[in-house]
């Protein structure tokens, strides 16, 4: 069972100091994979419901500092050499699809191939609002980016031609080291992210999720799969539990989860945030790994 780490990029995450202690001490205890997550924009008052909490609120306040996913996992990549990377998740309906092509492919360059682009749909009608983007039509939007995005990883020139991005004969480079195949995983606990990710992806990322609920979501996921003509195990599966300990891992290793992801703050200096990331590995990475 791979073990993944979500801790970069907001609060004490956001310092040089602790992202490049974090990273090396993470790398360095085995974890398989450093996350990231984005939010451009965050209000003090949401109307929107935060679909990750009972309560539909987000526990990060609106004045926190949060980092650009890519530029921080950029940052991390500069200090390690083996660790995966991945965005968990970049909001993709929410950016220019062409600009975001050309970044996760300079980071995955820069990386030695070893990014993963991690893309959700949104949940916060407030943060479209504020970048000019319609909230509504946002997963059409989702498919289709992920889409062209493809195309220009793949071909050279690329042209594509959609509902809501369209570009003829252009060339778009660095190109991914893996090509078209740079692994994109799709975020999200609903039915439709598995769906995506069934019908578009590499992977499935489910965030803040009870661990009873995961074989019912995966379930779902493999008969998605099927209704696209894909086995399910091409797909990872990556969890972060709402509710999980050590002692679960060999039961979702059985129901076919491939990675899990704990989440957490890092301490505010390198020394307290290198001690955080051992004990978090002697607690969740078995000795064998």
């Amino acid at each position: 069972m791979r073990v993944g780490l979500h801790a970069l990029g907001i609060g004490n995450g956001v310092r040089p100091e602790v992202i490049a202690a974090v990273a090396t001490a993470a790398e360095a205890h085995g974890f398989a994979r450093l996350w990231c997550g984005e939010h451009v924009v965050l209000v003090d008052t949401p109307a929107s419901r935060y679909p990750y909490s009972a309560d539909g609120r987000i526990a990060v306040p609106a004045d926190a500092d949060w980092l650009d996913p890519l530029l921080a996992l950029s940052f991390a990549a500069a200090v390690t050499s083996r660790i995966e990377l991945a965005t968990g998740v970049l909001l993709l309906p929410e950016h220019n699809p062409v600009v975001v092509a050309k970044q996760a492919a300079t980071l995955d360059v820069l990386s030695a191939g070893r990014f993963t682009l991690g893309i959700g749909a949104g949940w916060s009608a407030e943060e479209f609002a504020a970048l000019g983007v319609p909230f509504t039509g946002r997963g059409r939007r989702t498919d289709e980016y992920l889409t062209a995005m493809r195309t220009l990883w793949a071909e050279d020139p690329a042209s594509f031609t959609g509902e809501f991005t369209r570009f003829d004969a252009i060339r778009v480079n660095p190109k991914p080291l893996r090509g078209a195949r740079l692994p994109v995983v799709v975020g999200g606990n609903t039915n439709t992210a598995l769906r995506r990710a069934a019908a578009l992806a590499d992977g499935w990322y489910g965030f803040n999720i009870p661990v009873t609920d995961v074989p019912e979501r995966i379930a779902i996921l493999t008969d998605e799969c099927a209704r696209h003509g894909r086995p399910r195990g091409e797909l990872t599966v990556a969890v972060a539990l709402s509710d999980g300990s050590p002692e679960h891992l060999p039961e979702l290793a059985t129901a076919g989860v491939t990675e899990v992801v704990v989440v957490g703050a890092p301490p505010p200096t390198p020394d307290e945030a290198v001690t955080w990331v051992t004990e978090l590995a002697r607690t969740w990475i078995p000795p064998d790994e």
